[in-house]
């Protein structure tokens, strides 16, 4: 099992910068992710980063505006999302993978699925 708590949301105006956090406890994985779910919409990868070395991931709509990291003394991975736009707005979940060959893209690769936190880009 692998308990995941994110924080960090909440509303911002556009043009602005948010940091999420998702801590992890419990058994190894090999990745973390962050997906978005707007109402109504499929809930879509924003960007992965493995548990060890550098190797991050981005969906092309996010790459120069979004970043991911960790912080492996805490376990936990951030996404800092600068330039932030009203189609940002989205409930934000961050998510692990326990096997290393997963297609990151793919919300059903992931084993453990955090609560979400809901962030709001006004305009």
């Amino acid at each position: 099992q692998v308990q995941l708590v994110e924080s960090g949301g909440g509303l911002v105006q556009a043009g602005g910068s948010l940091r999420l956090s998702c801590a992890a406890s419990g058994r190894t994985f090999s990745y973390t992710g962050w997906f978005r779910q707007a109402p109504g919409k499929e809930r879509d990868f924003v960007a992965a980063i493995k548990r060890t070395g550098h190797n991050t991931y981005y969906a092309d709509s996010m790459r120069g505006r979004f970043a991911i990291s960790r912080e492996d003394a805490k376990n936990t991975v951030y996404l800092q999302m600068n330039s932030l736009k009203p189609d940002d707005t989205a409930v934000y979940y961050c998510a692990v993978a326990i096997a290393s060959n997963s297609d990151l893209t793919r919300a059903d690769e992931y084993d453990y699925w955090g609560q979400g936190t809901q962030v709001t880009v006004s305009s």
